[in-house]
């Protein structure tokens, strides 16, 4: 079972785990992305604490609190969270949550300036990629996630 199968409770022999058997590849790779965004290889300088508390934070603001509560499961696991902080790491963090609100609240308004001062915080190329990808795909789960809920409420 995947994680949106699990947070939608789609239970065996349901009309919604019916359904979702005909999604079965979009879940599959859903799941695989959920890993590579949460989880890559070079994290970059969004670690994997970073990131899980970063999609901890989205999917409490799209509204979604059991995938909220997954992120923050994940934040307890993270081996990372025992990283050294100074002045410039709390800016650049700073930087990046209110980035990632940005994203999350009013996409519409993201200008090529918001990415300016993400760049003016220190972060290279790589890593605003890396922190839209991470929004984009929390954002998209969140949205299936609520729609399948939907759908199984409207039974």
């Amino acid at each position: 079972m995947t994680l949106i199968e699990e947070i939608v409770d789609a239970r065996p022999g349901s009309d919604l785990a019916e359904a979702l058997t005909h999604r079965a590849e979009i879940l599959r790779l859903s799941q695989s992305t959920h890993d590579a965004v949460l989880f890559p290889q070079s994290p970059g300088a969004i670690s994997h604490g970073l990131r899980a508390a970063l999609a901890s934070r989205m999917a409490r603001q799209y509204e979604v609190p059991k995938l909220a509560e997954h992120y923050e499961e994940l934040i307890q696991q993270s081996r990372d969270n025992d990283e050294p902080h100074d002045a410039a790491t709390d800016a650049q963090t700073a930087a990046i949550v209110a980035h990632c609100d940005l994203l999350t609240l009013r996409p519409r308004d993201a200008t090529r300036a918001d990415i300016e001062k993400l760049k003016a915080s220190g972060m290279g190329e790589p890593d605003v990629v890396r922190l839209a990808e991470l929004a984009a795909f929390v954002s998209y789960q969140a949205r299936v996630i609520k729609g399948l809920q939907a759908l199984k409420g409207a039974k």
